[in-house]
């Protein structure tokens, strides 16, 4: 019998890493198996990771030989990093170089790493359409990661560059879900117009993913954009509504508006949704949503995963 093929999985208790460590690990017949890199193999989610059949290997991003050791003998690697633990485009930055370095180092025969447009390609920063953030970014989350699709462009590592969408579990975890408005309604807030807005559940990712490592050489040295659908603020109003069974509208509000907003990271987050809007034919034509489909049959639609996922959002 051939020994499967290993998959390395940073990120592996997160959102992506840990849908790609699942993915591989429910196609009992699949060519792969799946190394679960985390910094802490004792915690619940590693643990469970385990008990379903995942190696579990503690590395972590900031320290490159740590992840040289965790991708020896590893066909792919799955690299991820996670802006909103540390907020630092500089930190995004030196994580990723570290990965694109052990990927070399270990010679993984493919990389996928987990990217966003470098939004200053479309509003450099002597563009005051929206404000300039932490000196050098517009998008700060997105920038640092776009710059350093270099550092795998570079490194000889056969790579794919994989565009996600917005999580649609952000409505779950990041307290973007329904919430009372001065009128007593229940709504969602965006800045987003009439513009469609790419998302797609965060489990998706990582399933989208194990499809482009199962595509062998077709993405290799490639861009790949997924999204499980490009919908208005309006669609997803409706969308809470029908699901949930009670009115939900969609409260329109400028980017201006949503920077102010009272929580970390609302800049960030405003500037982003304003490149989506102004932007909307350059991010949603980079988000295919029928390859998506064909890398991941199980594709949802947010109807779909609002169905299976009502019962966790609180309405505010």
């Amino acid at each position: 019998m051939t020994a499967k093929k290993i998959i390395a999985v940073t990120g592996a208790t997160g959102s992506q890493g840990g849908g790609l460590v699942r993915a591989i690990l429910n196609d009992k017949s699949g060519e792969f198996t799946a190394r679960a890199i985390t910094r802490n193999a004792s915690s619940d989610k590693a643990r469970q990771l385990a008990q379903l059949g995942a190696e579990v290997v503690e590395a972590d991003v900031a320290d490159k030989a740590s992840l040289v050791k965790a991708f020896e003998g590893a066909y792919g690697a799955y690299c991820v990093t996670f802006f909103w633990e540390h907020f630092s485009p500089e930190t995004e930055r030196a994580n990723a170089q570290n990965l694109a370095a052990a990927a070399k180092e270990a010679g993984v025969g493919h990389v996928i790493w987990s990217t966003l447009e470098d939004t200053r390609k479309w509003v450099p920063l002597s563009d005051d359409r929206m404000p300039t953030l932490m000196e050098h970014f517009k998008v700060p989350h997105f920038d640092a990661k776009g710059e350093s699709n270099a550092f795998f462009e570079n490194s000889g590592v056969p790579y794919t560059l994989l565009y996600t969408s917005f999580y649609w579990d952000n409505f779950i975890h990041f307290g973007m879900g329904p919430q009372k408005g001065q009128d007593g309604r229940l709504g969602i807030t965006l800045p987003m117009g009439d513009k469609k807005l790419p998302g797609i559940a965060a489990e998706d990712i990582g399933k989208c993913a194990y499809g482009i490592f199962k595509a062998g050489e077709t993405y290799k040295n490639k861009s790949v954009g997924i999204s499980g659908q490009h919908l208005t603020g309006k669609e997803m109003a409706d969308g809470f509504s029908k699901v949930l069974g009670q009115m939900i509208v969609y409260n329109d509000v400028p980017p201006a508006t949503y920077r102010s907003f009272n929580f970390p990271g609302a800049d960030d987050l405003g500037n982003m949704f304003q490149f989506k809007h102004d932007f909307e034919a350059d991010f949603c034509g980079r988000r295919d949503v029928e390859r998506s489909k064909s890398l991941n049959p199980e594709l949802q639609t947010f109807e779909r995963w609002l169905s299976q996922n009502k019962d966790q959002i609180a309405l505010g």
